[in-house]
């Protein structure tokens, strides 16, 4: 079956798979000047939005501070040595996450990293005088990658 996108329901199989099974995702950001940086964070998911943490003296937080607008991908890991990787793209809008909405954000990673064996986080970790400050991204596009070409497309996900 094909939708509006002209994605199948079989990319957005492959795309709720890989998302729900990465732990990584790379982040792709640029600074003021347009300088590119990628960096993977091991992030949880909730629908559209990703969590993760990071220092706030990484270039990648600089970057998401100067300019909100990212790409993503996370893949399939170990990647098949078949030479075709299952992967997800995204464009997204991340940021800091701002402290009206920090809790709700923080019980997303939380769980993830419970369910993950990695322990608990509570907001002392992610404030002030903490070095670790609380992020997320917002995807407004999701798109696969076709199995057998370096060919992405887009695909309309329920989330």
């Amino acid at each position: 079956m094909t939708t509006r996108s002209g994605s199948t329901t079989d990319d957005a199989a492959l795309a709720r798979q890989v998302l729900d099974d990465g732990r990584y995702l790379v982040l792709a950001t640029a600074d003021a000047d347009g300088n590119p940086w990628p960096a993977p964070v091991w992030f949880a998911r909730e629908g559209r939005e990703l969590v993760w943490v990071s220092r706030l003296g990484t270039r990648h937080s600089a970057n998401v501070a100067s300019r909100s607008a990212v790409g993503i991908v996370v893949f399939e890991t170990p990647v098949p040595v078949d030479g075709r990787p299952r992967a997800v793209y995204a464009e997204a809008t991340a940021g800091e996450v701002p402290d009206a909405d920090r809790d709700r954000c923080l019980a997303i990673f939380d769980r993830r990293s419970r369910a993950e064996g990695l322990g608990p986080w509570t907001v002392d970790r992610v404030v002030a005088p903490a070095e670790l400050r609380l992020y997320h991204a917002v995807v407004s596009r999701f798109f696969v990658l076709e199995p057998d070409r370096d060919v992405r497309r887009e695909v309309v996900l329920d989330l």
